[in-house]
């Protein structure tokens, strides 16, 4: 694809989005079908150590980028850019690191897994060191696809990943039974299998290809990168502090129960996935080329609709909550009383999405390193304080405030450097609702009243922004 081709293209935002959509949202569905296996095949101290897979070959990968997978993004639609070269020279250096990093896990790799997982064993190193040095071809793989807005590969190849997933899982259920590999093995083949295709495809593609003008440099890649990668290594911390929290200071079997809960944000946080994969290149193609006094009432105009779709999905996830619990199974109920506060970190880190991109604009993520830097603290106060005597409900609560401290530090910061004018004023008073909410369905015994309370909170939410649902409806109807 030239430059030109890069700058013509203009999909339809709704049929763009949609693209990408559909495919994560079999993911979606397909994840209660997976989550259920593995929470009745795993018993929870096994599930416990098996959550700690991804927390561990996560900060091997951080490592190992060095942030290009940013710079990718960054420079992607600027002029005098070959992408095939700009692929070539992001790539280069993360593979090179990711070796060495392999190799001291390998060295140490007795007290790595023993720290990780409480057992050791050569597969264990070996799932680790292919789901990273894998991990490292996919992510720019896949990055290629979205900065080419090519949304039904993209979520053909996720909808293929979850299906192996699922019979990986049976597989090496039925050759493991109640082992934590069973989830090591299913994660890390389907990555493996889907990788193997994208080189595949990279490569036929690239037959016949006539490179381009190129005049970004290695250095000037490595500029911008690097300093993601204090900010990726805290964004682990948030995202893997409250299960080690947990590990050390309870057990690996309630490790595993907040795990489930945990899990099931991730299942919907394959929404935040698609919205970045799609938003994150429009975001970007709009600033570079388009005029900015239609680019920012656009911005202000899609916060408002996001922003409402993520309390309508966190409002009704905490009022159905029992019956989401349901597919778990009997010894993972505790999963209850962990989710309200747990729901708002899918809908603040998609929000984010959307408030920070003015940090990638204008080139400053050591604004994204003090608001991680901060959210840490947050985070490791709360978990100390509450993680001891409230187990997972408190490492919940932690992870809820470390969340609104992120994203109103960060966003302060994108505001500095380009304000977009959002209205916070809806969002800002049914977030307040929400948190009085969540506290109430932490602590209710009836799950009847919990229902109820919730479908009257979102009845208010409709009514708050109605408006924004106008606007949605006229949107669809276009």
């Amino acid at each position: 694809m030239n430059d030109n081709e890069k700058t013509d293209k203009k999909p339809n935002i709704l049929t763009g989005f949609l693209e990408f959509f559909y495919g994560n949202f079999v993911v979606l569905l397909l994840g209660f079908i997976s989550l259920p296996m593995f929470t009745r095949i795993l018993s929870t101290e096994e599930y416990g150590r098996s959550s700690l897979f991804l927390s561990a070959v996560s900060i091997i990968y951080i490592f190992a980028i060095l942030g290009l997978d940013q710079s990718y993004i960054r420079y992607f639609y600027s002029e005098g850019v070959d992408e095939r070269k700009l692929f070539s020279q992001c790539l280069r250096g993360p593979l090179v690191l990711i070796v060495v990093l392999s190799g001291v896990y390998v060295a140490f790799s007795e007290f790595f897994n023993r720290l990780l997982f409480g057992k050791g064993g050569i597969d264990v190193t070996l799932l680790v060191i292919a789901y990273t040095l894998t991990s490292v071809f996919e992510r720019f793989l896949f990055l290629n696809i979205r900065m080419q807005q090519r949304g039904k590969l993209y979520s053909n190849l996720n909808i293929l990943s979850k299906l192996l997933n699922i019979l990986f899982i049976m597989l090496f259920a039925y050759i493991l039974g109640d082992d934590f590999r069973v989830g090591l093995y299913a994660q890390t083949l389907p990555l493996v299998v889907v990788t193997v295709m994208l080189l595949i495809m990279y490569a036929f593609e690239g037959r016949g290809y006539k490179a381009g003008p190129h005049s970004l440099t290695e250095k000037e890649l490595l500029r911008y990168g690097i300093p993601f990668v204090p900010m990726l290594l805290m964004e682990w911390l948030l995202s893997s502090m409250d299960k080690w929290s947990i590990r050390f200071m309870n057990d690996f079997s309630e490790t595993g129960v907040y795990s489930s809960a945990m899990q099931i944000m991730t299942i919907l946080m394959t929404l935040k996935i698609t919205y970045v994969a799609f938003w994150a290149p429009i975001a970007m193609k709009k600033y570079e080329q388009e005029d900015e006094s239609e680019v920012k009432p656009f911005f202000a105009d899609m916060f408002q609709k996001v922003q409402f779709l993520c309390l309508f999905a966190a409002f009704s996830i905490t009022a159905f909550r029992s019956i989401i619990v349901l597919i778990l199974g009997e010894k993972y109920r505790g999963a209850s009383k962990i989710i309200p506060f747990l729901s708002l970190m899918p809908v603040l880190s998609i929000l984010f999405e959307m408030t920070g991109q003015g940090i990638k604009f204008k080139k400053k993520p050591v604004y994204f390193n003090y608001a991680s830097a901060a959210a840490i603290c947050c985070n490791l106060a709360g978990n100390l304080l509450l993680v001891p005597r409230y187990k997972g409900v408190g490492a919940a609560v932690a992870t809820a405030v470390t969340y609104i401290v992120y994203f109103a530090i960060g966003t302060y910061f994108a505001n500095k450097c380009y304000p977009v004018g959002y209205n916070y004023g809806n969002f800002i008073l049914m977030l307040a609702v929400y948190i009085v909410y969540a506290v109430y369905a932490t602590l209710c015994q009836t799950e009847w009243t919990n229902i109820v309370a919730g479908c009257i909170l979102i009845l208010l939410l409709f009514a708050v922004n109605r408006k924004v649902i106008k606007g949605l409806i006229s949107y669809l109807h276009r």
